[in-house]
């Protein structure tokens, strides 16, 4: 793409319109049935605990989950800069197809190593096809409202993980493991075949992509973004994967404690998109540190005490809506100090980054667990202060950006 037409671009680009009103349907949808299955992996976990994966030790089985994180994430570099040179179409029907097989061969699977291939490892980069076009595919249409489009796109996502574990619990429990799976793939296989005709980019077709400019990994706003991004996944999924867990210890009756997963997924609806909206006003940065913090303390001052029903319920709700805050900002903040040009493979980049600590995050959380003889103390420990620890140097990206704390950034 040439200067000239670069130019035309970033001045004319609208504000929504009919095509980017649809890019944020089809994408919500995109989000609904693959990131929200993957926040509802808690309900796998409990459930392979006690049937397909009995005896196995939780840190082992959480790898699994990990896996779809690491993969979704480290798939972001190549797809971001995949995206950057073909756009979407290509990208997404790939990632419809290796989507749907996951979830078949997992429906059929027996064995450990096949959970990790299917539903880690398979299932992972399927998400990361869908995941990544159809974000930035958003970006290409918005300007002043980016952040939020896409938290009303990062909302699907939430919804998702409000409705698969209830959904999911449910049909184990009446038409068995196998094809309550395959119910879900199905679902899954319409929802994508949606977002294939309605998420399209805005951006011009180019004939070579750009690679990451050095400056990139020089970048003080980038760095610390990046940095601070990582710390906080390596304990930010801990209550996602373990919540039904943790239900079942305060003795949760078994009936309600899949809800528990559903009302931190219900937190998440609003925090993708409120916090999303009010910063287009207040700042993206301004929101994207205090999300983060206020995720890190929720854990260490209020669930480290809950014991009850109603506490752990509140608890979910507060988290679900503060971890939701930042999943929904870290884009549109990558956007924000990011060329029009390189936004897909920047955001990539970020996730490429942050793709490690995710791997390590759950199975840490899981050795503390055994190692604490199955008190959560250490684990929850562990969760609350890397996320909180992350915010700090989130907050040192906002200053690299503008040295005034109270700046709108």
């Amino acid at each position: 793409m040439s200067e000239m037409e670069l130019s035309i671009y970033k001045t004319e680009r609208p504000e929504g319109g009919v095509r980017g009103y649809l890019a944020v349907f089809g994408a919500f949808l995109a989000l609904f049935c693959t990131f929200g299955q993957m926040n509802a992996f808690g309900t796998f976990q409990t459930w392979y605990a006690t049937h397909q994966l009995a005896g196995t030790p939780p840190a082992t089985i959480s790898w699994i989950g990990s896996l779809q994180l690491w993969v979704f994430f480290f798939s972001g570099g190549p797809i971001g800069r995949a995206f950057d040179l073909f756009g979407p179409c290509v990208l997404m029907i790939s990632g419809t197809f290796l989507l749907v097989l996951s979830i078949m061969l997992t429906s059929i699977s027996t064995q450990y190593y096949q959970y990790i291939l299917a539903q880690g490892v398979l299932f992972g980069l399927g998400v990361g096809l869908l995941f990544y076009p159809s974000m930035a595919s958003v970006s290409t249409y918005y300007s002043r409202y980016k952040a939020t489009a896409l938290g009303i796109v990062a909302a699907g996502s939430s919804l998702g993980g409000v409705v698969f574990p209830i959904m999911l619990q449910h049909l184990f429990e009446t038409v068995g493991f196998g094809w309550g799976v395959r119910i879900s793939g199905l679902i899954s296989a319409v929802c994508c075949m949606v977002a294939l005709l309605t998420v399209t980019s805005r951006s011009p077709p180019r004939k070579t992509c750009p690679r990451p400019k050095l400056q990139t990994f020089t970048d003080p706003q980038f760095m610390f973004l990046a940095a601070g991004s990582g710390l906080v996944a390596l304990g930010l999924f801990v209550p996602f994967f373990y919540i039904v867990d943790y239900a079942h210890h305060v003795s949760i009756p078994e009936s309600k404690v899949f809800y528990v997963l559903a009302v931190m997924n219900a937190g998440g609806v609003v925090g993708r998109i409120a916090p999303a909206y009010l910063s287009d006003g207040l700042g993206r940065f301004n929101l994207l540190t205090p999300a983060a913090f206020l995720s890190g303390l929720s854990c260490l001052v209020f669930w480290m005490f809950t014991r009850s029903m109603v506490s752990v319920m509140l608890f979910a709700a507060v988290y679900g809506f503060f971890s939701g805050a930042f999943i929904s900002l870290v884009t549109p903040c990558v956007a924000q100090i990011s060329d029009i040009a390189q936004i897909g493979t920047r955001i990539g980049m970020l996730y490429t980054i942050i793709s490690f600590p995710s791997l390590v995050g759950g199975p840490v959380a899981g050795a503390l667990l055994v190692h604490g003889h199955g008190s959560f103390t250490g684990m929850i420990a562990f969760s609350g202060s890397v996320v909180i620890a992350g915010s700090v140097l989130i907050f040192g990206s906002k200053l690299a950006i503008d040295p005034r704390p109270l700046a709108r950034v």
